[in-house]
């Protein structure tokens, strides 16, 4: 079995692209979800021109003050939460990893600051 296999079947959309925006890494979750793009086809091309007009700007800005963003939308009926996290490698920042996960409706919610809940 291949070494880091979980990464290409987790059940969700992994993204990498390095600093400048180039798509390096995919999984399967991350081909299905840009199969209208070609799918894995993404692979090389810059993440902002992966994006509609209307955010490639906001997707400009995340590489430029290399910073996160995370939000939840609502797709084909079902919620997702994306997660875009800068990385860094020695310090230098490298590029985005972004995970695109489906929610269930009823996602419970815990707070460990509470002593009742933990």
């Amino acid at each position: 079995m291949e070494k880091h296999a979980w990464y290409k079947v987790f059940p969700g959309a992994i993204t990498v692209t390095d600093k400048d925006g180039t798509v390096i890494e995919m999984n399967e979750g991350s081909e299905k979800l840009f199969e209208n793009d070609g799918g894995y086809a993404v692979l090389g091309r810059n993440a902002i021109t992966c994006h509609p007009p209307r955010t490639q700007e906001k997707v400009r800005q995340i590489y430029e003050t290399q910073s996160f963003n995370i939000y939840s939308i609502k797709k084909d009926g079902k919620k997702h939460l994306v997660y875009q996290a800068p990385y860094f490698i020695e310090g230098e920042f490298s590029g985005l990893v972004e995970l695109f996960l489906e929610l269930p409706d009823d996602i419970p919610h815990f707070d460990r600051d509470n002593p009742e809940q933990k």
